[in-house]
């Protein structure tokens, strides 16, 4: 079948442009930039298939009858294998391909191509810029250009249960990559707004994956929408936990707990911030203080002091130092583990070796001489 669109391209030029190409990141196809010849279903398009998903590399005479055949290879397989790639090389020459392209060598056949003859290999190529590029437009472009190189649906002129099975969702997760990159790029260029919907979109598409569930999480906290990001989490734990029987892991637990903190993120995809707390939410919502001791490298050993509380909670400390439950280091700060111990035993707990602390509040011992009572 014969088509004048051209299968979906770079928006960077080509390498190679006009000269035949094969497509795998959709319809198995042969363009020369121009048009586009969509392969019909046949043995012969799903050994050019198998090849094409190992370019460069030797594939085993076995695996290439089971691709062709599936587990029932026609006596004598190693012929009828040389009769699909006669079948090919006879294609390949009508359309201008070295017919060269397809070589036998011992145990099997080995297809040659590089990133001007094959969609994979440009991708590929483009993905691996988008990570060394000198800004992150660039690195962005790269990344959106390799993501445009995809067509759907992906390869199902190919009628080859091998190649659905086991070869398919390995090229899926490559595409994955991808868009994880896509997204983290708008991320990092601050265009967290934007990219909701499409994020929305590929978890919809993929409900069960974690790196994209965390970006679509990290973009709705950016955006102000504490509560829709929330939730997002709360639809893949229950995804996970349910359809699995796992928790989210560390990155999708970490963000979940800077959004409920109310901390910022740093410029890096699923990581936190430490330090302070976020000034203000895009939504004019008040973030939430960060826990005790959870400030960045510089600070005193972890604890809490009066001026970091409101007026409120500094008098209630100054009352448990006056009373001699407290004790306030140099730096003005109170370690956290003796603030634990009280709030402990105040709920009628204990923590070992420590002693009792009265639990009515009328209970304490007078304030100290020159101290005025609260």
């Amino acid at each position: 079948m014969k088509t004048g669109t051209s299968a979906p391209d770079s928006a960077l030029p080509a390498p190679g442009a006009h000269r035949p190409r094969f497509l795998v990141l959709g319809l198995l196809a042969i363009t020369d930039g121009h048009d586009t010849v969509v392969l019909q279903p046949s043995r012969p398009a799903s050994l050019l298939a198998a090849l094409l998903l190992h370019p460069g590399a030797v594939v085993g005479s076995e695996l290439l009858q089971r691709v062709v055949w599936g587990n029932r290879p026609p006596a004598g397989g190693r012929s009828a294998l040389h009769t699909c790639v006669l079948r090919l090389r006879r294609l390949f020459a009508k359309y201008g391909i070295a017919d060269h392209a397809i070589e036998a060598v011992p145990g099997g056949y080995r297809l040659y191509a590089d990133a001007g003859t094959l969609d994979l290999l440009h991708f590929r190529e483009l993905l691996a810029r988008s990570y060394t590029a000198d800004d992150p437009e660039s690195a962005l472009r790269l990344a959106r250009a390799a993501l445009a190189l995809w067509g759907e649906p992906l390869l199902t002129n190919v009628h080859s249960d091998e190649i659905h099975r086991d070869l398919v969702p390995r090229l899926a997760e490559e595409r994955l990559l991808a868009v994880e990159r896509v997204f983290d790029g708008e991320l990092r260029l601050g265009r967290h707004r934007e990219l909701i919907p499409e994020a929305r979109e590929a978890v919809r598409a993929h409900p069960g994956h974690e790196g994209l569930s965390a970006l679509l999480v990290e973009a709705l906290y950016r955006s102000g929408r504490r509560a829709e990001a929330l939730a997002e989490y709360r639809r893949i734990h229950a995804h996970l936990t349910e359809e699995l029987g796992v928790e989210p892991g560390p990155v999708l637990r970490d963000l979940q707990l800077a959004v409920l903190r109310g901390e910022l993120l740093d410029g890096q995809h699923g990581a936190i911030a430490t330090g302070a707390p976020a000034a203000a939410l895009a939504s004019g919502g008040r973030p939430l203080p960060l826990p005790v001791g959870s400030g960045g490298s510089g600070e005193p050993p972890p604890g809490l002091g009066r001026g970091s509380l409101s007026a409120p909670g500094a008098l209630v400390l100054s009352s448990l130092v006056d009373a001699g439950l407290l004790q306030e280091d140099p730096s003005g700060r109170y370690r956290v583990h003796d603030l634990l111990r009280l709030f402990v035993q105040a709920a009628g707990a204990s923590l070992p070796g420590a002693p009792a602390v009265p639990h009515d509040p009328t209970d304490l011992p007078p304030p100290a001489a020159g101290r005025p009572s609260p």
